[in-house]
């Protein structure tokens, strides 16, 4: 497993710094964040906190769901391959699905807390046939709901997986600041 996960990870350093890129300034600017090793490097805290934020993403119906997943996970120091290839939990066997189970949670959410929705949300609706009409409201807080729902389920998954198998995915120990000596 660690040798497949090496394999992939070179792959992508090679494909990121391609000679064609390399030398535009823009390129460096974006990229030169993502080459911290901390962020290719699989522990709990940082697979637990990738998986999230690639678990969350998954369900926002944007198309470049993966890019926003690994320029979140850059900012707050996450695994960044695990949260890229979280995002690919929707694709396009899984998302009606996903869709259905979205639109039935975001109305049950609405309903069972009494959400407010603006008006201009409640408007816009969609006439399936053999389903009936569908408001976009109900679809855009099913997505969140379902979104947070799943990055929630990623911490206790992955410390399980770590407290089982620590070999696989170790606890790196985090630097300490030297604490002052009291006197």
């Amino acid at each position: 497993m660690k040798v497949r996960y090496l394999r992939i990870v070179r792959r992508a350093f090679r494909a990121l710094r391609h000679p064609k890129l390399r030398h535009r300034p823009w390129w460096q600017r974006l990229s030169k964040p993502l080459f911290h090793r901390s962020l290719w490097v699989p522990c709990r805290d940082t697979v637990a906190s990738g998986l999230a934020i690639g678990l969350f993403f998954s369900m926002v119906p944007l198309i470049p769901q993966s890019i926003v997943a690994a320029i979140l996970a850059m900012r707050v120091k996450a695994n960044v391959p695990f949260a890229m290839a979280a995002c690919f939990l929707s694709n396009p066997f899984t998302n009606v699905p996903f869709w259905v189970a979205q639109i039935w949670l975001g109305h049950w959410v609405i309903k069972f807390f009494h959400l407010p929705i603006p008006s201009f949300f409640a408007k816009v609706q969609i006439t399936l046939p053999g389903v009936g009409a569908i408001l976009m409201s109900d679809f855009i807080v099913g997505f969140i709901a379902l979104g947070v729902l799943l990055a929630l389920a990623a911490y206790p998954l992955v410390h399980l997986f770590s407290a089982i198998l620590p070999r696989h995915l170790p606890v790196r120990a985090r630097k300490l600041r030297a604490a002052p000596m009291m006197k």
